[in-house]
């Protein structure tokens, strides 16, 4: 027999739409998906800004949140759920792509939004622990193909409210590997 476990009521009453997180609750009220729960962070909390001053950099930045939303994580799990051959070359080299238009969009900075830790890397930081468990499987490294991402994820994990905040890679890759042998892959 099933046993629901606080968390798991409390996500279902505070996201009874999609049934999943991202959940963030503030003041007892729920926020859902990752960029609007960023936006009102940003809103909120306004001593240091994550969206640039400039309208047209935060239209930018909100472009680029878009496009991590809709195209980063579903390339990835093309890898991690295909069940290897033709199928994964093709998602190995959507994801490679994908990572190749983001590496323009940063050019030469050091991060999304110029010199500081912003809003797209807020955005995409944490779908890089990912990484590791797409390179498992789909047999290959981030870094040979986009180096300046590479160096741009070493720069992330940097900060200490990243380290602290996000998953280990080798326990995502754990996680997966679980995953793809409970819907045998």
């Amino acid at each position: 027999m099933f046993c629901w476990d606080s968390r798991q009521v409390l996500l279902l009453k505070s996201n009874p739409i999609h049934q999943k997180v991202p959940v963030f609750l503030h003041d007892g009220k729920p926020l859902l998906e990752s960029s609007i729960i960023v936006s009102y962070l940003d809103e909120v909390f306004t001593s240091n800004p994550l969206l640039p001053t400039c309208a047209y950099e935060r239209a930018q930045a909100r472009f680029w949140t878009d496009f991590i939303d809709k195209k980063v994580f579903e390339s990835m799990k093309g890898i991690w759920l295909s069940k290897g051959g033709e199928e994964q070359e093709v998602a190995k080299k959507d994801f490679i792509e994908i990572l190749k238009q983001l590496e323009e969009a940063l050019g030469e900075k050091d991060f999304f939004g110029g010199d500081s830790f912003g809003y797209v890397d807020v955005i995409a930081i944490p779908l890089t622990t990912w990484f590791l468990a797409c390179e498992k499987f789909g047999a290959f490294k981030v870094e040979d193909h986009c180096p300046k991402i590479t160096a741009w994820i070493k720069r992330c994990f940097q900060r200490p409210t990243v380290v602290k905040s996000l998953p280990h890679p080798e326990n995502v890759y754990q996680f997966t590997t679980q995953f793809r042998q409970m819907h045998g892959l």
